[in-house]
């Protein structure tokens, strides 16, 4: 079964609130015929479209080929939060990489969060970018390790964060499941699809050519590379493959690290008044949990929260009623809430939830598996791989230096086996282990 078609119609962007509350703009023809290009990007996310922009705004001819359409992906559907850091935390990354490596990835993400808001000011995209990022705990030990990593990274990287007790989070997040936690004012959040497509236009503006309804069936590497459709060929210099969670079997190499998995987001109706019963700033929110609970504001007041997560093709028949079930243990007096929208995504994640970069052939790179931690990462993977193909590579190869470990069980075992562990590791979510 195909990703890119088992849970959504070709070409239509999901029933969520983003594609409700963004300007859609008119579809994009497909490829027809043959063109030639010095770099092909294969997907229209955030990675595909910020290496675009960058290479075209570079001087080379650049065509994005996309399978449905700009942002239909992971890019347009995701929670919405603008993260600090690598995905693994900073002591983790030091015991794994070493103190320097861990160093070089450190300042890597902060080039990730800055490119961000840099993108957002420099092509007055309006999305909504709002400052602030909380991870919260709900047990002591939980927030203890929380207080212990502000300590680290003021320590060892300067970076000053808000280290918040049981009063102080319930004076910004009143819910009763929460004890504690750490905010970051620099860190924030958005309306992921309209910075999305704010990013097409960009790139478009800088002489990119996007074709949407192209899905990209074959891929055939040399000197030169040859990517065909349905009714078209690409002939490029250079390939970027920017396909996350719905690359399929365009490359095996990828395929065995990076893993394609369903997660869900729910919007209720407006709360108006009540809204700062969620919350009493318009900050983001991440808990602990293996699979975590994350939630924000609309800028029209609804409680955006995402939570569960599904390792199988087909996404619930029921989205609102998995969400709900989480939302609820979080903030139990919107038991009744009505949700106007409930919406699936799959994104893709790597054994060790850091992204998968690498130059899969002379002329080609690829990026992915950024482990619901793309926003930034994503978009400065894009940026990275312009750099490299520039000639500029350093960035790039300290991303794809991070060591690998594949999947077990190959392509086709691996789901099955991360749907056992992710089992157990739920199973202590709820248990508190």
């Amino acid at each position: 079964m195909d990703l890119l078609y088992a849970n959504d119609r070709p070409g239509a962007y999901p029933d969520s609130w983003y594609a409700a509350s963004a300007d859609i703009p008119a579809q994009r023809a497909p490829l027809q015929g043959e063109v030639r290009a010095d770099v092909c990007v294969v997907g229209a996310g955030y990675t595909g479209l910020s290496a675009a922009l960058h290479l075209a705004q570079a001087g080379h001819s650049v065509v994005v080929l996309e399978a449905h359409r700009a942002g239909f992906g992971a890019s347009g559907r995701n929670g919405g939060q603008l993260g600090w850091g690598q995905r693994l935390e900073q002591p983790s990354l030091e015991k794994l990489v070493g103190m320097q490596a861990a160093r070089d990835l450190w300042a890597l993400s902060q080039d990730a969060l800055d490119l961000v808001q840099s993108l957002i000011r420099d092509h007055d995209i309006d999305c909504h970018l709002r400052p602030g990022l909380a991870h919260v705990g709900e047990t002591k030990g939980e927030v203890d390790d929380l207080h212990e990593y502000a300590a680290h990274m003021a320590h060892h990287y300067d970076l000053q964060m808000e280290v918040l007790d049981a009063d102080a989070l319930s004076a910004l997040c009143p819910s009763p499941a929460y004890c504690g936690g750490i905010l970051h004012r620099t860190a924030g959040h958005l309306h992921p699809l309209r910075f999305a497509l704010g990013l097409a236009r960009a790139a478009e503006r800088a002489g990119a050519t996007l074709y949407e309804r192209s899905a990209v069936q074959s891929i055939d590497h040399g000197s030169q590379v040859t990517l065909r459709t349905a009714d078209g060929v690409v002939r490029a210099d250079h390939l970027i493959l920017a396909c996350n969670g719905y690359l399929g079997d365009l490359n095996m190499r990828v395929a065995r690290n990076v893993m394609p998995i369903n997660n869900f987001v729910a919007a209720t109706t407006p709360l108006g008044d009540e809204a700062a019963r969620v919350l009493a700033q318009d900050i983001a929110v991440a808990d602990s949990r293996f699979v975590v609970n994350y939630f924000r504001l609309s800028h029209d007041k609804r409680l955006l929260f995402g939570g569960g997560e599904s390792y199988g093709y087909r996404f619930p028949s029921d989205i609102a009623g998995v969400v709900r079930k989480q939302m609820v243990q979080i903030f139990p007096h919107l038991s009744d809430i009505p949700i106007d929208y409930a919406w699936g995504g799959t994104l893709a994640i790597t054994m060790r939830r850091l992204p998968y970069l690498a130059r899969i052939a002379p002329n080609a790179l690829s990026a992915s598996g950024y482990s619901g931690h793309g926003v930034g990462t994503a978009t400065h993977a894009g940026k990275l791989m312009a750099d490299a193909i520039l000639g500029q590579s350093r960035g790039f190869d300290t991303m794809a230096a991070i060591p690998a470990q594949p999947f077990p069980g190959g392509p086709r075992l691996r789901t099955p086996l991360l749907a056992l562990a992710m089992t157990w590791y739920a199973l202590r979510d709820r248990l508190g282990l």
